[in-house]
């Protein structure tokens, strides 16, 4: 599937490798590893970040994409390197709190990394392809209800919050949907647009673009409030479906062992880079929410919180990455 033109373009302004001169904080570049293929929401805001890190500090930044088993390939290549603040990983809070239940994993994710900051939020959004003749949700569960048994739903990964959705929206409504797993939002979507499947719960960064573009169809948000950037789709909430409130965060993750000195040096610069004007824009113009924090400690709990949430969920649903 072709890229979205505000991504595409995004990624044709940030280079994989960021050289800017001026009195670099090392010689030797900052590593940020993406577990994800470009094109993505992680590798996205691992470019528009990293380019302003590489502005402010005068560091080369370098970005290192490994995708693979869930996002465990990259955080394994950041735990085997060295704890010193050179290399750090760009990741989504469901690496900590929704992989690890699905995926046994040789560290526990929840101690031995730590979340410097985040940098965006972002929600999955209920969608089906134009063509689907549904204008809302209640009329589009009635279309399913009716073909029960013989309908679908994708997600860009088992074991994900994606798939966490579809699974519950399938129970409550009681349709019976069959879960199609994908490697990724790109090839979820584009099944979705050539009728393999019927709906998907997908995130913002590769839906927003469709949606506006007049070729996916959006029926329910799940954030606690509307998203700014589709207003007019309703929360999950709004729609009597308050278990389908998901929000994670994007953002900058380090191994637990890195000194406390290096943390702090590089919290205070991912939150200045973070928090640009220019940063906040190209991230909310490819749909996400900018949203700075860099209090590690509420990150943590909250991401604890989430795990716990999912754990139930992943238990009730007897959930497996297969």
């Amino acid at each position: 599937m072709r890229l979205p033109h505000a991504i595409a373009t995004l990624l044709a302004g940030c280079a994989i490798t960021i050289a800017i001169a001026g009195t670099a904080w090392s010689r030797q570049p900052l590593r940020l590893i993406v577990p994800a293929p470009p094109g993505g929401t992680m590798d996205i805001v691992a470019r528009v970040v990293g380019q302003q890190l590489a502005s402010e500090t005068g560091q080369a930044v370098v970005i290192d994409n490994r995708p693979g088993a869930g996002g465990l390939l990259g955080m394994q290549t950041l735990l085997q390197a060295p704890a010193d603040g050179q290399t750090l990983l760009v990741g989504a809070s469901n690496l900590l709190a929704e992989i690890p239940h699905v995926i046994k994993m040789p560290f526990d994710p929840l101690k031995d990394l730590v979340p410097l900051a985040s940098l965006a939020r972002s929600g999955v959004v209920l969608v089906a392809a134009a063509s689907q003749p549904a204008q809302d949700l209640q009329e589009l569960l009635a279309q399913l209800k009716a073909r029960k048994g013989q309908t679908s739903f994708a997600s860009y990964s088992p074991g994900t919050v994606s798939h966490y959705a579809g699974l519950i929206l399938s129970d409550r409504a009681g349709l019976d949907l069959q879960h199609v797993g994908y490697a990724g939002s790109p090839p979820a979507v584009q099944a979705l647009l050539g009728g393999q499947v019927d709906v998907m719960f997908d995130g913002m960064l590769t839906s927003v673009p469709l949606i506006r573009a007049g070729k996916l169809r959006a029926y329910a948000f799940s954030g606690p409030r509307r998203s700014r950037h589709l207003p007019q789709v309703p929360t999950t909430a709004e729609l009597g479906y308050p278990e389908l409130q998901f929000r994670g965060w994007v953002g900058l993750i380090a191994p637990a062992r890195l000194p406390t000195e290096t943390m702090e040096r590089l919290r205070a610069a991912i939150g200045k880079a973070a928090s640009a004007p220019a940063v906040q824009q190209k991230l909310s113009d490819v749909g996400l929410e900018p949203e700075v924090l860099t209090d590690t400690a509420a990150l943590q709990r909250e991401t604890r919180q989430m795990s716990e949430r999912n754990a139930g969920i992943v238990k009730k649903y007897q959930i497996t990455a297969n």
